[in-house]
């Protein structure tokens, strides 16, 4: 071989090799898209959609595939991703149960802060629902009704930390009112209670009541919102129905397991960056009534530590014990 034809080789192998630098990573396989609850809950229809988008949009170059690991209310999909470290073909879909779950148990293993986030999507209303031949037509007559019966009336919802338990904790303080809460583990599991009589209320994620709201089967009394959802314009406000509004964020966003190289979070960012501008996306979150909130992986530090800081002084207030 010739001195120039040596040079020619090595210039094209530094070609290529800047080529395929250039183009990054792309998936070679199926994407597993996991969620830490059961089928219906709202993470698992969000997850749904999402997958559905991904593939309508010509998003990715294979399949996505939900992939439910619920236990722990977040526990057993943390440690999931964890024992992945560098894979590059799995994601999972977060909450803010991912940032709280490790304030509660030493059990836990796995902070948020040591996985890998890509990106926060949305932020959640949530609606007060009752069966739809429930005799509690507005907050007030629930509250009063569980004011004439201490401890009687059943509050269904997930675990001691999360939202709507925080929601039921200030509401009574605030009125006087005492009811139970009871933990069910899937988003289904609750609203089968609700409808079958079991329980009287439930604080749902719009995603997973509009369905049976719409059908007949459940009755929203109030929101707890900045404004009125389109889907709910008959049903007020916190605000509108004579209590204050607790602000405690709900989001919902992509996260992946640990190790992963830059051209890979850098790969992920830049998907979802596209999702969130298709139609499909918009057209979902104004049907789901969500909030539209898309932060990148490098702004994800400072609203975790937000919602951590916020929940810790929260959980003092209620005497929620804590582990860290």
């Amino acid at each position: 071989m010739t001195q120039g034809s040596f040079a020619w080789l090595i210039a094209a192998a530094a070609a290529l090799a800047a080529t395929a630098h250039a183009q990054g990573y792309k998936p070679t396989r199926p994407v597993e898209i996991v969620v830490h609850s059961g089928v219906g809950a709202g993470n698992d229809v969000v997850a749904r959609v999402i997958s559905g988008i991904l593939e309508k949009e010509h998003l990715l170059p294979v399949r996505s595939n939900v992939v439910n690991k619920p236990g722990g209310n977040g526990v057993l999909a943390m440690a999931y991703l964890a024992e992945r470290r560098g894979e590059t073909h799995i994601i999972a879909m977060y909450t803010a149960q991912w940032l709280t779950q490790p304030l509660m148990s030493r059990e836990v293993r796995v902070q948020f802060h040591e996985l890998t986030p890509i990106a926060n999507l949305v932020q959640d209303p949530a609606v007060i629902v009752v069966k739809a031949d429930s005799p509690y037509r507005t907050l007030s007559d629930f509250i009063e009704a569980a004011k004439k019966n201490p401890g009687q009336l059943r509050q269904v919802g997930s675990s001691v930390e999360s939202r709507a338990n925080l929601i039921r904790m200030i509401l009574q303080r605030r009125s006087g009112a005492s009811w139970t809460h009871i933990p069910y583990p899937s988003g289904a599991d609750r609203i089968t209670a609700v409808l079958g009589g079991h329980a009287h209320i439930y604080i749902g994620d719009p995603p997973e009541i509009n369905e049976h709201v719409n059908s007949g089967g459940l009755r929203a009394i109030v929101q707890i919102a900045e404004k009125r959802l389109p889907s709910f314009p008959n049903v007020p406000t916190m605000q509108e129905a004579g209590f204050e509004n607790p602000n405690i964020r709900s989001v919902r966003g992509v996260i992946a397991p640990p190790g992963l190289p830059k051209e890979v979070v850098d790969y992920w960012e830049n998907v979802f960056a596209r999702m969130v501008k298709t139609e499909s996306w918009r057209k979902y979150v104004i049907d789901s009534q969500l909030e539209e909130w898309y932060l990148r992986s490098g702004e994800l530090g400072k609203l975790a530590e937000e919602i951590v800081a916020q929940r810790r002084q929260m959980f003092a207030e209620f005497g929620i014990k804590m582990a860290r």
